[in-house]
């Protein structure tokens, strides 16, 4: 396959990242009006921990990761098809792609509370109460979310946790 190649454009990337960041507004808040318990997972949770202390640090991520409980799993389903996502059941991820012409990098990624996302895991995923509210969404709390990276026994989890959290000379304190 030959890849065409478009003119240099500031504007695309910029937008590429802006339809990231649409996606998982669009996603949180259908979830939040359906009343169903979340938390925003992966690299858009790692990098709005990261902006908090180092925004030359934040890196960007093509999708989107929510964490849900299973018995919530059908009424989220309802909520995220009524607002335009797509689902579709992969071997792994359950998937919620952006329209009907998007692929997996185009989507919503779910991942399961309190469950072990890959086999050989010894800890379970935490649960969507281990979470603040960040922005308009939930966010899963620091110490879950480097235990989740931590314990997915991936090169790139455990580099990528390494990587973001790697601040200098700060204390996170949890609010009150």
């Amino acid at each position: 396959m030959t890849a065409i190649l478009e003119n240099f454009s500031l504007g695309r990337m910029v937008g590429a990242v802006e339809k990231v960041r649409a996606r998982l507004l669009r996603a949180t808040a259908a979830l939040n009006h359906a009343g169903v318990a979340y938390a925003v997972v992966g690299g858009n949770a790692v990098a709005a921990w990261v902006v908090r202390v180092d925004e030359a640090a934040v890196r960007n991520t093509r999708d989107v990761d929510i964490l849900l409980r299973r018995a919530d799993f059908d009424q989220a389903r309802q909520a995220l098809e009524a607002a335009g996502f797509v689902y579709r059941h992969a071997a792994s991820p359950n998937i919620f792609l952006d329209g009907e012409n998007a692929t997996a990098r185009d989507a919503v990624h779910i991942v399961f509370a309190n469950e072990r996302i890959k086999p050989h895991e010894t800890v379970l995923s935490p649960d969507v109460t281990e979470t603040e509210d960040a922005d308009g969404y939930r966010i899963l709390l620091l110490e879950a979310l480097v235990r989740i990276k931590l314990t997915a026994w991936r090169d790139k989890g455990g580099i990528h946790a390494l990587q973001k959290f790697r601040v200098r000379d700060v204390v996170y304190l949890p609010n009150p």
